[in-house]
């Protein structure tokens, strides 16, 4: 079945059958099943790809669904893990694939990417961004790194060859409340589409050498005007030299953000009257929220801390921990005196604990 099923690749001149072949015995690893990781996973395991890991533990919400194109309504509320490696089966049954519920972080990324010839960063946030890279520098594995903002994205390959990693570009991690997200600056739904299969053929031109992969180079696209620029950067000696993880990949604070999970925050809420507030966008404080949670949107927490109890324990939550921290760090210069507390993981964790 393979040859008939694969034959369009196969039959074309500078691809051929010895790519395929490469393809089938090759294996890669998806972290995140996200906007970025949908259209990665779709056609890569369309393609051929012998083995694919997914790394993800969130759940299909309602606002996903109109860039992660993988997913439908009937899936809201469930693992994206297994939402996904239901419908990728029923696409390719000859894949194999191997499942991780979990957040990549430093006590599992060494023993999970070591097993993989590529890792796909289909991440939507820094810290892991970081450890994948100091990862793959420590263990010589190229990855293929896509970002978005609004109306675009970045595709870039690290580590490939001896190649420019990612801290080559961006040497140092951005302070949480210098970072955008989607859920804050939202992102048109084609466009993780279009990085994301950027980021699949950048896939397939490492894997089969076919081409010229995106090494030292980024690519910039701007969907509104359908530009695209190619940056070009060097290898910084230093980079290269990675050879253990750091203790942690947290955010860049000035401060210390006191964290729990989502287990204790149950424990507290059952036990204490604390102030849990909600820094999520109306919208989204509308399609799921803890009953104990007041909404103050990031964008207006500075003109409304007066509706904040003091003097109860001040908990802040948000989709997944990262505006939280921001909210914390903006709270904190505000009420130095002030102890607050980061529900680590956010609704997403929550959800997963229900």
């Amino acid at each position: 079945m393979s040859e008939t099923r694969y034959s369009r690749q196969t039959i074309l001149e500078g691809f051929g059958a010895a790519s395929q072949e490469k393809l089938s015995r090759a294996k890669i690893l998806v972290v995140g099943a996200g906007g970025l990781g949908v259209p990665v996973l779709t056609y890569l395991n369309a393609m051929g790809v012998g083995e694919i890991g997914i790394v993800d533990n969130d759940v299909v919400s309602v606002t996903n669904l109109h860039r992660q194109v993988l997913y439908n309504e009937f899936d809201v509320g469930k693992p994206k893990l297994e939402m996904a490696f239901e419908k990728l089966k029923a696409q390719n049954s000859e894949t194999k694939f191997n499942l991780y519920k979990t957040f990549l972080d430093t006590t599992d990324a060494l023993d999970i990417i070591r097993k993989y010839d590529c890792v796909i960063d289909a991440t939507d946030n820094f810290p892991t961004r970081y450890l994948i890279n100091d990862t793959c520098v420590i263990l010589n594995k190229p990855f293929v790194y896509g970002a978005l903002h609004a109306f675009e994205g970045q595709v870039s390959v690290f580590n490939y060859k001896g190649g420019a990693t990612y801290r080559c570009l961006f040497p140092n991690m951005p302070k949480a409340n210098e970072v955008p997200n989607c859920n804050e600056n939202g992102v048109l739904g084609i466009v993780p589409g279009i990085i994301g299969n950027f980021q699949a053929l950048e896939v397939v031109k490492v894997l089969t050498g076919i081409g010229e992969p995106l090494s030292g180079k980024l690519l910039i696209y701007d969907g509104l005007s359908q530009a695209m620029q190619i940056i070009k950067f060097s290898p910084v000696a230093d980079n290269l030299k990675i050879d253990a993880l750091q203790s942690s990949y947290d955010f860049s604070c000035e401060i210390d953000v006191i964290s729990i999970n989502a287990d204790e925050l149950q424990e507290t809420l059952e036990k204490s009257k604390i102030e849990l507030i909600d820094v999520r966008t109306p919208d989204e404080f509308d399609d799921n929220h803890l009953s104990e949670a007041k909404n103050i949107p990031l964008d207006e927490l500075i003109e409304r801390t007066s509706e904040i109890d003091f003097t109860a324990s001040v908990y802040v939550i948000c989709q997944s921990g990262i505006r939280s921290s921001k909210a914390i760090t903006l709270l904190t210069e505000m009420f130095p005196e002030q102890h607050f507390i980061n529900v680590d993981g956010g609704m997403n964790a929550i959800a997963l604990y229900r």
